[in-house]
């Protein structure tokens, strides 16, 4: 084999590898993407029930009112990134997947404007006459499935009652007026 092909195969080898690593680091430069600073969350998936009977009001074997008072709102705000994903907590109180949460406390359940609920959650609500207390959205999001059977909510719950005091107590900030803590 002659020494001119052999350096022509070289330069043409070399000459691919510099492009590509030359669009390599320019692409990098264009499309790079900040790593997030957690990874994401752990979504547990929890077994759907078949229970049809109705949802018990203290079905919770802790009450969540007694640490309303000394739960963190901003800690609260870091949980509810895992309800972002499919509600709104802005004035503009829009939907997404599920309803908006602005004024969540104490409004009647089930009648968020413009929202289609599923018939276990229009069934629960008599008519507008329940509204979701703080026990309430607390036992609701400890378990939605298990709490109101039929609901078409798919997320398997906040086992934990510091973070639904936590998420209650952020969720009493994003309204017009903070509804009052249990026994103010």
């Amino acid at each position: 084999m002659n020494s001119s092909y052999f350096n022509s195969g070289a330069g043409a080898f070399l000459g691919i590898v510099f492009v590509l690593m030359t669009l390599s680091i320019v692409s990098d430069g264009i499309y790079h993407a900040a790593k997030p600073e957690t990874e994401g969350f752990a979504i547990e998936v929890a077994e759907a029930s078949t229970d049809t009977s109705e949802p018990a009001e203290e079905a919770a074997p802790e009450l969540v009112e007694p640490l309303l008072a000394s739960a963190d709102p901003a800690k609260g705000e870091g949980v509810f990134k895992k309800c972002a994903a499919c509600h709104t907590n802005d004035a503009g109180n829009g939907n997404k997947v599920g309803p908006g949460l602005w004024n969540i406390i104490n409004r009647p359940v089930a009648q968020h404007a413009d929202f289609k609920y599923s018939t276990a959650l229009v069934d629960y609500s008599e008519g507008g006459a329940v509204a979701w207390t703080y026990e309430r959205l607390s036992n609701f999001l400890a378990a939605p499935k298990k709490y109101i059977s039929g609901t078409t909510m798919g997320f398997a719950g906040l086992k934990k009652i510091d973070d639904r005091a936590n998420l209650l107590a952020y969720l009493r900030t994003v309204a017009d007026t903070p509804p009052p803590l249990p026994g103010e």
